[in-house]
C-alpha cells in the first residue's frame, strides 16, 4: 500500500519478536532478493534462523534498503535520515512511549507519515509528537480519503503504536473461534 511495487531489498532492525513477526509477514506480499538485519543483539542468530544477511552496522543495513522495519526497544534515535534512499519505505513499530525515540528527526522531517490512529500516536509515540507535522490515518488512505504514496522518490512512514481496542477485538476473536472448535 506505501511501499513501491519494484521493491527488493528489506531491512530489519531488530531480533526480537516483532522483527520476526514482520519479516514473515512482509515476505508474505513481497518477494525480497535481499533481506539484511541489524540488531546489537542476535543478529547473527537471527540472519541464520531466518537465511538472511546480518549487517555490520545499523548504516550498512539501511543504504539503498527499499523497505526498513524498525522494531526495536530503542529509548534514542537508531535510524537517521540521511541513510535512507529517496523512495523507501518504513514500518516501525518500536519506541512507544512519549519519551521514546526510534527515528531521528532528519527522517520525520523526509518522510510522509501514516499512522493507525493519530489519537493514539500523538500521545504514545515520541516520534510522532517530535514530528510536529500533520500525520494521516491509515484507515484514510483505505478508505480513498488521503493520498498513498505520490511518487517512486517521496519515502512513506508508517508509525504504530498499537490500539487497546484493535488489540482486545483480535483477543475476542481468537478466544471465540478457540471456543467454537473446543465445543464440536
Amino acid at each position: 500500500l506505501l511501499a513501491r511495487a519494484d521493491t527488493h531489498v528489506l531491512t530489519i532492525f531488530g531480533s526480537g519478536v516483532q522483527a520476526r513477526s514482520h519479516l514473515e509477514a512482509v515476505r508474505l506480499v513481497q518477494d525480497f532478493r535481499e533481506v539484511r538485519v541489524w540488531s546489537p543483539h542476535n543478529a547473527e542468530r537471527f540472519a541464520r534462523e531466518f537465511q538472511v544477511h546480518a549487517a555490520p552496522s545499523a548504516e550498512a543495513a539501511v543504504r539503498e534498503a527499499d523497505v526498513i522495519v524498525v522494531a526495536t526497544s530503542a529509548t534514542t534515535p537508531i535510524l537517521r535520515g540521511e541513510w535512507v534512499a529517496p523512495g523507501a519505505h518504513i514500518n516501525a513499530v518500536g519506541a512507544t512511549r512519549p519519551n521514546w525515540r526510534e527515528l531521528d528527526d532528519e527522517i520525520l522531517q523526509r518522510a510522509t507519515i501514516y499512522v493507525e490512529s493519530r489519537e493514539a500516536a500523538l500521545k504514545e509515540s515520541g516520534d510522532i509528537i517530535a514530528a510536529g507535522k500533520a500525520v494521516a490515518e491509515i484507515g484514510e488512505v483505505i478508505a480513498g480519503k488521503h493520498s498513498a504514496r505520490r511518487s517512486a522518490n517521496e519515502i512513506t512512514l508508517f508509525k504504530s503504536v498499537g490500539v487497546a481496542a484493535e488489540d482486545l477485538a483480535a483477543a475476542d476473536l481468537v478466544y471465540q473461534k478457540r471456543t467454537e472448535r473446543g465445543s464440536q
